[in-house]
């Protein structure tokens, strides 16, 4: 089996990684039990686009929905939206539902209430995940950090 891209990215920022397998899960109680984590730890990576070609990827908790009043805020633009799932894998080259921002060289916002955690991202792959220090991760990127979340999911 290949290594997914997300893993071989991480490794090479220097970040220390623990790699799970958590099979088919179909929800977000399922994802954090068989990743170990509370749900507020299972972070999902969107690709949101800001302009034609211009895309961010957002990191929301997984108890949290994204604000789409205060993401518009945070970048300064009135309009943004999420890609259909081919233009997010064009973008990205992950498919939904494994995109993560390791190994993409995308702008990231990082909603605030992920620091100070071990989280788990996709890796690119389907079926593997990673559990990394969430201060780690931000350290190794230049991500904007802000509250771009409401509670709920």
């Amino acid at each position: 089996m290949a290594e997914a891209p997300g893993v071989i990215a991480a490794r090479e920022r220097g970040l220390d990684v623990r790699i799970i397998h958590p099979g088919h899960v179909t929800s977000l109680a399922e994802a954090a039990a068989a990743c170990g984590v509370p749900e507020e730890s299972v972070v999902k990576t969107l690709v949101v686009r800001r302009g034609e070609g211009d895309y961010v990827l957002v990191l929301v908790p997984g108890d949290r929905s994204l604000s789409w009043k205060k993401l518009r805020a945070v970048l300064g633009v009135n309009r943004i939206a999420l890609p259909d799932s081919d233009e997010a894998k064009a973008a990205t080259g992950y498919a939904r539902g494994t995109i993560s921002p390791l190994g993409l060289d995308l702008p990231v916002v990082a909603d605030e209430r992920i620091r100070g955690r071990e989280i788990t991202l996709g890796t690119g792959l389907a079926g593997t995940v990673v559990a990394v220090d969430a201060d780690a991760l931000l350290a190794s990127y230049d991500p904007i950090v802000a509250d771009v979340t409401d509670e709920g999911r």
